[in-house]
């Protein structure tokens, strides 16, 4: 029993965000299956996983991008300013090719996918515990070619690569066939601030209509897919 108490002691402490129970439940139960890993709380928002964070004491963050409110890049920046030691991993639906640089550039020590297995998720939470950087070998490829410059660079950059992070995920909902109304409730921001979005985002894109960025976007979330 005292082996069983210390090895449980011993466990490194994860703290999951985000905002589908679901998943939270299913990421749960793989991770405490694990030999010297534990989930000691979940939150489903920023706000939650800050709170969280000072209550638990966590070893390592596992956090999505879209959350509502303040989103997972903000979460990061806020953790880093809170708690700099205190790595985050996240694990996210949206196109790493777009969302990886921003991850590691907001302080971010990890990018999964949620199309990943699960044995590389529990691969990629043990190396950022070990104090290392986790990247798909595709993204990290990529990322390793534009930083030394032996990259192949697009002969001309991607519009959509001038959004900024809260914008790229209205233009993913927009992708996704979500209304304004829905993009509010899924991003916790109003009506007005989608709105708002949706104008700037038409105005980087060079799109003169709500139908055409609608359509841009849908081509866009199936090109990335």
């Amino acid at each position: 029993m005292a082996n069983k108490t210390e090895a449980e002691t011993n466990r490194r402490r994860i703290l999951i965000v985000d905002d589908h129970a679901v998943l939270r439940e299913g990421l749960v139960a793989q991770i405490n299956r694990e030999a010297g890993l534990v989930v000691c709380g979940e939150a489903e928002s920023a706000r939650q996983a800050i709170e969280a964070v000072a209550r638990l004491h966590p070893d390592l963050v596992l956090a999505d991008i879209t959350l509502p409110g303040r989103n997972g890049l903000e979460l990061i920046r806020d953790l880093r300013a809170l708690h700099p030691r205190l790595p985050v991993l996240v694990l996210s639906m949206h196109d790493a090719s777009l969302f990886a640089e921003r991850v590691l550039r907001a302080g971010g020590r990890g990018y999964v996918s949620k199309q990943q297995s699960g044995s590389q998720l529990i691969k990629a939470i043990r190396l950022v515990l070990s104090g290392q950087i986790y990247l798909s070998e595709e993204v990290s490829t990529r990322l390793l070619g534009s930083f030394t410059g032996k990259a192949e660079r697009p002969k001309t950059l991607s519009p959509v690569e001038l959004l900024t992070d809260r914008e790229l995920e209205v233009f993913h909902l927009i992708g996704q066939a979500k209304e304004t109304k829905e993009i509010s409730r899924r991003l916790g921001m109003s009506a007005k601030t989608v709105e708002a979005h949706r104008a700037s985002i038409k105005r980087k894109l060079k799109l003169k209509t709500g139908p055409e960025l609608t359509r841009h976007a849908v081509l866009w979330v199936e090109a990335v897919r």
